[in-house]
């Protein structure tokens, strides 16, 4: 029988709500604007690492999806004139469920106008910092190239090493092996985790910049190298904190990526969900010049309660 009490205490709702003071008062100081997006949508994210879940209602004919980021509402947003906004958002993933992961979790999200990828860098080392009412962490926050961290952890490059070497350098069984296949994004995804991040140090932030433009999600190529995207990830010790980057803005650019996302979820028997469209046309409409971090709540206050079982943070938790 399954317990009706929730998976964690009032200790935890207490600092769960002090930490989500300091971020408001941060984004306050920093004269960033709360806002409210619709859970529900009529469209759905393409990106292959990331599952929807889809909800039937008896007056709306078609499936509705509901959200995994808050994401494109924002962008809508800022096309229609809003300044720097964040969004504090229950966000919903299927296929995601274990210490780390639950398919309903807290995802803060926010965007700056006109920001460079070290500004978008240095602010969410702020964020992150005030958060956890420890400043040390975005004075000492390391910046790391996602290929010089590849090169010294595991001595391959990234962005030209060939499969055979990813697979070997991944050191996968036969089923994990047959399970990735070809896809060097995943097997990348896989080092990443378990070679490279797991030497990150647990008390302090890392930063890992430049992903390859193969893994650039919404982010825009860097305009100095084609080979990398303006894209970051945060990391406390192996634990990926945050995710952002310069995003991207031309919207035939967007279209081909998420037709080519399509052409990949086909191709490994995923589910083909309806394109955003009014994503496209906001695009087309004009998206100003900004940068964007989403950030797992949870995994911050794990880090925070030094937890390594998302369960102890949230109030009811599903189990496997």
């Amino acid at each position: 029988m399954s317990s009706w009490r929730p998976s964690s205490g009032p200790d935890a709702a207490l600092r769960r709500a002090s930490i989500l003071r300091r971020l408001r008062g941060h984004f306050d100081s920093t004269s960033v604007l709360e806002v409210d997006t619709p859970a529900l949508n009529t469209a759905a994210i393409s990106d292959v690492q990331i599952e929807s879940l889809t909800v039937h209602s008896s007056l709306i004919k078609d499936p509705l999806y509901l959200h995994t980021s808050p994401e494109f509402s924002m962008k809508r947003m800022l096309a229609a004139g809003y300044p720097d906004i964040y969004s504090i958002a229950r966000v919903f993933r299927d296929g995601e469920l274990g210490r780390c992961h639950q398919p309903e979790f807290t995802l803060v999200e926010w965007y700056r106008l006109g920001f460079s990828l070290d500004d978008i860098i240095s602010d969410t080392a702020r964020a992150i910092a005030a958060a956890l009412d420890n400043e040390r962490l975005a004075d000492e926050l390391e910046i790391v190239e996602y290929r010089i961290a590849f090169l010294e952890s595991c001595g391959i490059d990234p962005i030209s090493a060939p499969l055979e070497v990813l697979i070997e350098t991944a050191d996968a069984d036969a089923d994990l092996e047959q399970a990735l296949g070809a896809e060097r994004s995943d097997w990348l995804d896989l080092i990443l985790s378990n070679r490279v991040a797991a030497g990150f140090r647990d008390d302090r932030l890392t930063c890992l910049r430049h992903y390859p433009a193969a893994q650039a999600a919404l982010a825009r190529i860097c305009p100095r190298d084609p080979d990398v995207a303006d894209r970051f990830e945060i990391f406390m010790g192996a634990t990926e904190i945050a995710n952002g980057y310069v995003e991207l803005t031309d919207p035939a650019s967007q279209a081909g990526r998420i037709v080519a996302d399509q052409t990949s979820r086909a191709s490994r028997g995923l589910i083909q969900r309806p394109i955003d469209q009014a994503l496209l046309d906001a695009l087309k409409s004009g998206l100003p010049a900004c940068a964007g971090v989403a950030m797992g709540l949870e995994r911050l206050q794990m880090k925070h309660d030094k937890t390594d079982d998302i369960r102890d943070v949230i109030t009811f938790a599903f189990e496997t």
